[in-house]
């Protein structure tokens, strides 16, 4: 008995310690004043100016989904490619192709700076091209990991079926392999617009100058003690607080359709 109320006591902690913080944003984000601890009356103030920070949205979501469709592009071809290929070589391919993943994204960055300004001359590493080309070297791997364990499920004799049967390997490939694993590459997708939207270290390095995602335009506020830097710290608060309460609908959207998928085979 005092085993399982230590275990449910840690269970709450650990979820206190994560959603406290979250929540105490939120509450703040209705707040009338600046400071966080200073409560000044309950107001819709800062979500009536997020349309000030809507250019750092719309660089944030763009930059997201475009890198992420070119990187699930890409990760999906390199993971049919690792699994079709035969011998030591698609190991050690594989087992490359999981170093990124790993390795710190300080290294990535200054590689990429290194790589660029070696490629086109000082300060060409900060550019729009090269920030798209670090954002799509941060998560195509990552989408290599979620295609390849659905391409392992798969029974290969499909694809040697559809062959015998006429197809070109590439009707092979698009009729029959890539429907069964499509649960990976949406997967590897919608990991990839995560990883891209969280990150930071990335964006600022090979970001041109002017250019803001929501991170770097969120740090910049906090970390500034410019007057016009400072004065968007509430208002994203009030964009975090949406940008919250989206993804918990989306969680709990995605967890009923599971359920609902789950009674119907029962």
């Amino acid at each position: 008995m005092m085993k399982k109320i230590l275990s449910i006591g840690y269970v709450i902690l650990v979820l206190a310690f994560i959603y406290i913080p979250i929540f105490l944003l939120i509450v703040y984000s209705f707040n009338e004043g600046k400071n966080i601890g200073v409560w000044e009356g309950f107001s819709f103030r800062w979500y009536e100016r997020l349309d000030t920070v809507k250019g750092v949205v719309i660089n944030t979501v763009l930059l997201a989904v475009i890198s992420a469709t070119i990187a699930t592009i890409l990760g999906t071809l390199g993971a049919i490619g690792i699994f079709y290929s035969k011998g030591k070589f698609g190991k050690y391919v594989n087992v490359g192709s999981q170093i990124p993943v790993v390795n710190s994204e300080v290294v990535t960055a200054c590689a990429l700076v290194m790589l660029l300004v070696l490629l086109g001359g000082s300060g060409s590493n900060r550019s729009i091209f090269g920030l798209y080309i670090g954002h799509i070297v941060l998560t195509a791997p990552f989408v290599v990991l979620s295609v390849i364990p659905k391409l392992k499920q798969m029974d290969s004799s499909l694809y040697e079926a559809a062959l015998d049967l006429g197809d070109t390997p590439f009707q092979a490939l698009w009729k029959v392999v890539i429907p069964q694993i499509l649960p990976g590459v949406f997967t590897g997708f919608m990991l990839a617009i995560t990883l891209s939207l969280d990150d930071y270290i990335i964006t600022a390095t090979l970001s041109p100058l002017g250019f803001d995602t929501i991170s770097t335009a969120v740090y910049k506020s906090i970390a500034l003690t410019t007057a016009q830097a400072s004065k968007n710290v509430p208002v994203y608060r009030a964009l975090t607080t949406i940008i919250f309460i989206i993804t918990v609908a989306i969680v709990i959207v995605m967890n009923l359709k599971s359920n609902k998928k789950e009674k119907s085979r029962k």
